[in-house]
């Protein structure tokens, strides 16, 4: 079941699900979700520098990207690009609700398309959420820190013997900033295939 306004705001109001620095409830919160706003930092990747992003090559994708920090200017986002960001909130949810985070549709008319893969959010997560961004359109639109971006739904769950966080070794709990992709720290290729040449 998807939780309703009511249902979102008794979970806040309990601490069941905790978000820093707190929503604006009568902003934030719609009648089946929850807005969250755009971080003020972002991780950028040298297309100039790599010709080639191989998750069976042991490459750390820090070394290939390099954060930027708004400082309270304007992120301008280009036609074509692809960004990461992060929400500003630091998300808690527990154990007993996963999440789905989507983009909100008055930016994604822009062109600018927020988490279009990976919206799932685990029992047990905490930490800013990273967000894939990127820009369809035509025209550069600037993203400006504490917009509202993306929305969060919540949804029950049964029993989770293994929640996200130290028990199954999770990559991104606790994380702050945006995140690369950990995916070679969870891929096992077999022996018969070979990566692609480096």
């Amino acid at each position: 079941m998807i939780f309703s306004d009511t249902m979102i705001i008794e979970a806040i109001q309990t601490g069941l699900v905790q978000f820093d620095p707190p929503v604006d409830i009568p902003v934030q919160v719609q009648p089946a979700s929850i807005d969250l706003r755009l971080g003020d930092t972002y991780r950028v990747y040298n297309y100039a520098q790599h010709h080639l992003i191989d998750p069976s090559a042991d490459v750390d994708l820090d070394e290939i990207s390099e954060l930027v920090h708004q400082d309270g200017k304007p992120f301008i986002l280009h036609p074509g690009a692809f960004v990461l960001g992060s929400t500003l909130e630091y998300v808690r949810i527990p154990n007993s609700l996963v999440g789905r985070l989507e983009g909100r549709s008055s930016i994604g008319r822009l062109g600018v398309i927020v988490h279009s893969t990976a919206g799932f959010i685990d029992c047990g997560f905490q930490g800013n959420i990273t967000l894939e961004i990127s820009n369809i359109g035509k025209i550069p639109v600037a993203l400006r820190t504490g917009m509202r971006v993306c929305q969060l739904t919540l949804m029950e769950t049964g029993p989770v013997a293994r929640p996200y966080g130290p028990l199954r070794g999770s990559k991104y709990q606790g994380q702050r900033e945006p995140t690369p992709s950990r995916l070679r720290k969870d891929v096992e290729f077999a022996p018969s295939v070979k990566p692609l040449l480096r």
